[in-house]
């Protein structure tokens, strides 16, 4: 279960949310969908994951992650929501929420993201310098942005779902077609490389749907971790607008 476990703290971090590309030239603008997506190993399904993007009042969005996965008698659920503004081709987090239960320990963590005095503050602890990280979602649109803008490499600096600050470097290494659940569909290859680890971990983003992930494979050690396709996928196609 522990290879599994990590797994999904990676598809965590890499299951995205869509933006416009139509309107991209002029000004980014994000556009409501939902997506469902298989998890498997060793091409065994052991569950889904499911992700939804909306907006929200007092002009800010919501996304909301879920999954839910078992193996034998282990299991493992979890849920992630952001709430964040997005304004001129930035974005802004405000508030992020993440709960795991199933075998083993229950886990959670909240953040608050405070813009008047550019600090985090993470569950009861101390604030910290908020020095531009974003949670543990939001740098999966800025991706989406970058590979609709062209870009082929880029970094980030985030808080993951335990409270940490991580560093990625992403590189596009080439183009797939890909035969998924949901049907076949042309997928640009990004590599996630991590300094001093282990673990490799390879995302593909559809151009034909807005630049969402659909399928990713982790391996540590040359030894595969799991791997989640995409199964369906609904997107709006207009651009959202919040509420005041």
């Amino acid at each position: 279960m522990g290879k599994l476990t990590t797994f999904l703290a990676v598809t965590l971090l890499l299951l995205n949310f869509g933006i416009n590309k139509a309107a991209y030239a002029e000004a980014e603008q994000l556009v409501g969908f939902e997506a469902e997506y298989i998890v498997y190993r060793f091409g065994r399904n052991l569950g889904k994951a499911k992700l939804s993007l909306k907006a929200d009042k007092d002009n800010l969005y919501r996304l909301d992650y879920y999954s839910k996965v078992s193996a034998f008698f282990l299991s493992d659920i979890r849920s992630e929501t952001s709430f964040f503004s997005f304004d001129k081709s930035q974005l802004y987090p405000h508030t992020y929420a993440y709960s795991r239960t199933g075998t083993g320990s229950d886990k959670s963590t909240k953040i608050r993201f405070d813009a008047e005095k550019s600090n985090i503050t993470i569950n009861q602890a101390q604030p910290i310098d908020w020095t531009g990280q974003l949670d543990n979602q939001l740098y999966r649109l800025d991706v989406q942005l970058k590979l609709a803008s062209g870009k082929r490499e880029f970094v980030y600096d985030i808080i993951n779902n335990r409270g940490e600050h991580r560093h990625y470097g992403l590189k596009v290494v080439g183009k797939e077609q890909l035969n998924l659940p949901f049907g076949m569909i042309e997928g640009i290859k990004v590599k996630i490389e991590r300094n001093n680890s282990s673990r490799e971990t390879i995302a593909w983003f559809s151009p034909q749907l807005n630049y969402q992930l659909v399928k990713l494979k982790q391996y540590k050690d040359g030894d595969e971790q799991g791997e989640i396709r995409l199964k369906y996928f609904k997107s709006e196609n207009t651009p959202l607008e919040t509420k005041n």
